[in-house]
């Protein structure tokens, strides 16, 4: 499938998803918030757990479907362990993820998802700039 393609039918499933999730439960599809609530308290959060998986599930199918060889990593895993948390304290910072104000606080018009969505692109703009720089 071209790269085209697949990123197109990605963004589509996305929005009908969070739009989905806001519409039949009220919700607002932060992959961060959800697993916030899935940790916190599982038994009262059937939903964000299964929110979770299928996440976990969705990946793996469209991955195998796709046929793409699985990335290769070149990084140690303390390395990503330590940027994992990063971005989970980010998160925390931000009062949300990519996901939550990228695609839905942006979608509600909400001036904090503003800001925090150009503060995460002008961070990975720097990020990238100074990783491959020479």
């Amino acid at each position: 499938m071209h790269v085209f393609v697949s990123a197109l039918l990605g963004g589509l499933l996305i929005g009908l998803a969070a739009s989905l999730m806001m519409f039949l439960i009220g919700r607002v599809a932060g992959v961060s918030g959800i697993a916030s609530k899935a940790i916190r308290n599982p038994r009262q959060q059937s939903w964000s757990l299964a929110f979770l998986l299928g996440l976990v599930i969705g990946t793996s199918f469209f991955h195998n479907l796709s046929g793409a060889s699985a990335p290769q990593l070149d990084t140690s895993a303390t390395l990503l362990i330590i940027s994992g948390l990063l971005v989970g304290l980010g998160t925390r910072l931000a009062s949300g993820c990519t996901s939550g104000h990228g695609i839905c606080g942006l979608a509600r018009l909400s001036s904090r998802s503003l800001v925090a969505v150009a503060a995460f692109m002008i961070t990975a703009m720097v990020t990238v700039f100074l990783r491959f720089q020479g």
